[in-house]
Formats: structure tokens, C-alpha cells, sequence
């Protein structure tokens, strides 16, 4: 299986867009995520949309909108409603989880993979075979 971040941009109003990809693609959608940091002294949020593996083909996208949005339990914002309103629509929960901010790492592939590894070792996405 192939696990990868697709970034769709920073969530300005590329939020749209992840919205419209879940409400798409609900008979395949995983989990919806919120990952909280502190980025450059500012609390923001990414926002991840998970989708199941395609069959054939074994290729699960996590489409995400990075570090863009201000953290919502800090500063209410329209964006992250948004977000919230599209998991009540789909009828399911956002999973929350403190991460460090992509500002850590070299480079953004090894950000996600570690993103990659939480997610696997909490069980959100499948180990690899």
C-alpha cells in the first residue's frame, strides 16, 4: 500500500476544495483530522481529509490543507467551522492531535512521514503489508 500527503495548499481557500473532495469522495473517506502546532510563535491547525485505499491500485491519499488555519480553540475562525460542519454533515468525528509544526524538519517529505507513522501507530491509517 502507498500512503501519501497530497497538500492542497494552506488552507486559505484551497479549504473549499478539501471540503468538496470529502463530500465527493464520502463513500471512501477514512477520517477527518485536525493536527494543532505552534508555527513561527502562532497556534495553527492543518486539516486532513483520509481517504480509503483505491482498489485496484492500494494508493490512500491524505488530501491536507497545512498549517494555514489559526487554531480554532485559540482563535474561532470561519474556515475550521467549515471543516467542523462538514464532519457533522458526513456524519463523523474530527480526531484531534498535537503535532510538531513542518518547521522541524529538513525537508516536507520527512514531515509527513513522520505525520505517517503517528497516524499508523494510533491505528488512524493501515500499517503497510
Amino acid at each position: 500500500m502507498i500512503q501519501r500527503f497530497i497538500e492542497l495548499g494552506e488552507g486559505y481557500s484551497d479549504i473549499y476544495e478539501l471540503i468538496e473532495l470529502a463530500r465527493a469522495n464520502r463513500h471512501r473517506l477514512s477520517g477527518l483530522f485536525a493536527f494543532h502546532t505552534v508555527k513561527n510563535g502562532k497556534p495553527v491547525t492543518s486539516c486532513v481529509v483520509v481517504l480509503h485505499p483505491t482498489d485496484p491500485g492500494d494508493f490512500q491519499p491524505l488530501y491536507i490543507c497545512r498549517e494555514g488555519i489559526p487554531n480554532p480553540s485559540v482563535k474561532p475562525n470561519k474556515r475550521y467551522e467549515l471543516f467542523a460542519q462538514l464532519a457533522k454533515e458526513l456524519g463523523t468525528e474530527i480526531i484531534h492531535l498535537e503535532v510538531k509544526p513542518s518547521t522541524l524538519f529538513a525537508e516536507l517529505d520527512l514531515y509527513y512521514q513522520h505525520l505517517i507513522g503517528i497516524m499508523r501507530m494510533n491505528r488512524f491509517i493501515p500499517p503497510l503489508q
